[in-house]
């Protein structure tokens, strides 16, 4: 957490002693705020059995999720980098600058860039804490039983649990349109995959909602 003193220039005396007091606890809060997704909410928010029911489907959304973060550290290096310039331009013009407004402007620019430099070094050893995250989730879910070179092996039978478990939720008070978006895709893929041996037969709340 960068210097705390620029806050503290424009602050009053008494809001200025109360920052002051609370420095290190602030400090401290800023160092261990959560940042991006703990191990708790990958593996209940986002690889939770209702939206990914399978090993296969949990470990491809391990997939997504972490080229994301690595395309968003990436994109992050690329700011910091200019960033890094940027403070150098400013640290030049204040020592070469003749106009003392000018001077004391580039200060506040530097203080900000300095400020910004902070935040983005903190998120973007948060992004690695999360790929590094990712990777030992894929490594939890990949018992060999799957296929791990393309996403299409599995998504008929991982969708289709999953629509099962939405069809689940449905009630004689959904919507036409709910019924349609879960019912549809869920004949569709028992259908055309042939998960059942005998013919399928139209659900009847989907043909109500048509």
């Amino acid at each position: 957490m960068n210097d705390l003193a620029p806050a503290l220039a424009v602050l009053n005396d008494l809001d200025r002693q109360a920052v002051v007091h609370l420095a290190d606890e602030l400090r401290d809060a800023w160092t261990k705020r959560q940042v991006f997704r703990t191990d708790t909410e990958a593996r209940i928010s986002v690889l939770n059995d209702g939206s990914h029911p399978t090993n296969a489907s949990k470990y491809w959304q391990c997939i997504r999720e972490q080229t994301v973060m690595l395309d968003n550290l990436v994109s992050l290096s690329f700011d910091m980098r200019r960033n890094a310039i940027k403070r150098e331009r400013l640290a030049a013009k204040i020592v070469d600058s003749t106009d003392p407004l000018d001077a004391a402007e580039a200060k506040v620019d530097l203080d900000e860039a300095e400020w910004g430099q902070a935040s983005m070094e903190q998120v973007a050893r948060d992004r690695v804490r999360e790929i590094q995250m990712w990777s030992q989730l894929k490594g939890e879910l990949d018992n060999g039983l799957f296929d791990t070179t393309s996403p299409n092996t599995h998504q008929a039978h991982s969708l289709m649990l999953e629509l099962e478990n939405r069809k689940a939720t449905l009630t004689p008070g959904s919507s036409q349109s709910e019924v349609i978006n879960v019912l549809g895709p869920l004949q569709t893929v028992k259908r055309i995959y042939d998960f059942r041996i005998e013919p399928v037969a139209p659900d009847p709340l989907l043909a109500s909602a048509l």
